[in-house]
């Protein structure tokens, strides 16, 4: 009488072990928690480091030629005087 295949039965784990990869897995879902939240703020970072950039590249064009003074400061009196 022919026997049938049975399904290969996996061997038998240390519990050490077994708690020891449960606890790999446990660090490893936490760090990519972790990845994705520090990539978000990146992205945000990167986003205002951007906006920064453009401001500051408007108030240079605002801004009169350093080399040109012409205005003097004594001619900008506040208006209470």
């Amino acid at each position: 009488m022919p026997t049938s295949p049975s399904a290969p039965t996996p061997p038998m784990m240390d519990p050490l072990v077994d708690q020891r990869l449960v606890d790999l897995e446990i660090k490893a879902s936490y760090t990519d928690d972790l990845v994705e939240q520090l990539n978000q703020i990146i992205i945000r970072q990167q986003s205002q480091i951007d906006a920064l950039i453009r401001e500051v590249m408007q108030l240079k064009a605002q801004a009169p030629e350093a080399g040109n003074p012409t205005r003097n400061l004594r001619d900008e009196l506040p208006p209470h005087f």
